[in-house]
């Protein structure tokens, strides 16, 4: 009985997971069309459960401008140099995202998308190119056609918590290369 019921927590674990994380919407390509936030990060008293679930995206609609910036991480053991928001939060790129099917609704609860009006500022000169994308989250930031979010449970600058969930979700580094090539570096996964 005992080994039936923990197979069973672990497939409602799993499934809470996926839904988290693997719900998509579709959205339109082209330019700079609907008025947005210009930026989104999460907040502290995120409404969010153990399972990364939560209820009601959390946004920072501040009129500050958008600026990516750069941070050294260690990742998997290998010290990386990620992309992070103006508040030093580390940006993430999901890869199974597409050119019509993003991240948004409660996924973006937890993923907050990083939006901005125009193509943001960055600190340093990057070896890739920034744009915007219009998606089903408004005016999203792209980094080499990858959408950029954050993770509502990384509160601070430097914090790398959203690496390889549900082998999807990895940190933005500089190096990040253009198009669909699955780039997942979770080893396995978790």
């Amino acid at each position: 009985m005992i080994k039936r019921s923990i197979w069973v927590v672990l497939g409602l674990i799993l499934a809470i997971i996926l839904v988290a994380c693997g719900n998509t919407s579709t959205g339109t390509s082209g330019g700079n069309t609907s008025p947005s936030p210009t930026a989104t990060t999460a907040s502290s008293s995120s409404s969010c459960g153990k399972y990364n679930v939560c209820t009601t995206p959390t946004a920072n609609t501040s009129g500050s401008s958008v600026s990516i910036k750069t941070a050294t991480a260690t990742i998997n053991g290998t010290s990386m140099t990620i992309l992070t928001n103006t508040q030093g939060l580390t940006l993430y790129y999901r890869t199974s995202d597409t050119a019509s099917s993003v991240c948004s609704g409660s996924c973006a609860s937890v993923w907050p998308p990083l939006l901005s009006t125009s193509i943001p500022a960055s600190s340093t000169s990057l070896p890739g190119k920034l744009s915007i994308q219009t998606t089903a989250n408004g005016s999203q930031v792209e980094y080499n056609g990858h959408p950029l979010y954050t993770y509502a449970h990384d509160s601070a600058a430097g914090q790398t918590n959203g690496e390889c969930i549900g082998s999807i979700w990895l940190a933005a580094t500089t190096n990040l290369a253009s198009g669909n090539a699955n780039q997942n570096t979770c080893g396995g996964g978790y």
